[in-house]
């Protein structure tokens, strides 16, 4: 694939001795065809405390694409500009069209409260890997390539030779499958959705993102004599 990735460096990263709530982010990629759309969407709605970080690019709208929520359109050089301020933890050149994860996602969680979903392909999840050392990873695939074809031609959005050109591009995607923290097989749409949400469940109550919670307890008992 022709690409090009950068991992800003003045973004901030997550800090283990940070006193606020420890943001989580969760990091999905997939091959096109694989149903990550539609398990992004189903977790998103079972779970209201979930904030999905909308990307950017420059390349148009695809049929049902809206503005704001498959993509944030913008013109290269609008692009280029926000490269230069550092507003992206990550951006690639992908088939000549600029695509971005903007850095404002995870002040906005804090802010919020909630942790973050971000839809990244294999070589954008590496580079926010290293950024972003205790994001979690999660790899979805087909549960084969004929079903996997099957989907891409289901859609009938491509010509053939981009499905082969996707078909192509997933056999290279699959094999960095063991960079993941995990893997989903998506035999079935409703108990994907159930595995995702049973990851987010149990990566939110890991250790690390409980100090806050823990030291309050800790200290409870301390302010006793015994």
């Amino acid at each position: 694939m022709n690409s090009r990735y950068a991992a800003t460096e003045e973004t901030g990263t997550l800090h283990h001795g940070e006193r606020e709530r420890v943001t989580a982010v969760f990091i999905i990629s997939a091959p096109s065809g694989s149903g990550k759309s539609t398990l992004v969407a189903g977790l998103l709605d079972r779970d209201p405390s979930l904030l999905f970080s909308v990307s950017y690019t420059t390349r148009q709208p695809r049929g049902n694409e809206r503005p704001g929520e498959s993509y944030n359109y913008i013109s290269r050089e609008e692009f280029e500009t926000r490269i230069q301020n550092h507003e992206f933890l990550e951006y690639a050149e992908v088939f000549g069209n600029y695509y971005g994860t903007g850095s404002q996602i995870l002040e906005q969680a804090r802010d919020e409260g909630k942790d973050v979903v971000l839809d990244i392909d294999v070589q954008g999840a590496r580079q926010l890997k290293r950024r972003l050392p205790d994001a979690v990873t999660i790899f979805i695939l087909a549960p084969s390539r004929d079903i996997l074809e099957q989907r891409l031609r289901a859609r009938s959005e491509d010509s053939e030779e981009v499905i082969q050109r996707r078909l192509r591009d997933a056999a290279e995607e699959i094999r960095n499958y063991d960079q993941y923290d995990y893997v989903l097989i998506n035999h079935r749409v409703e108990q994907s959705v159930d595995t995702l949400s049973a990851i987010v469940k149990a990566e939110r109550i890991r250790r690390i993102r409980m100090e806050d919670q823990v030291r309050p307890i800790l200290d409870s008992f301390r302010a006793r004599a015994y």
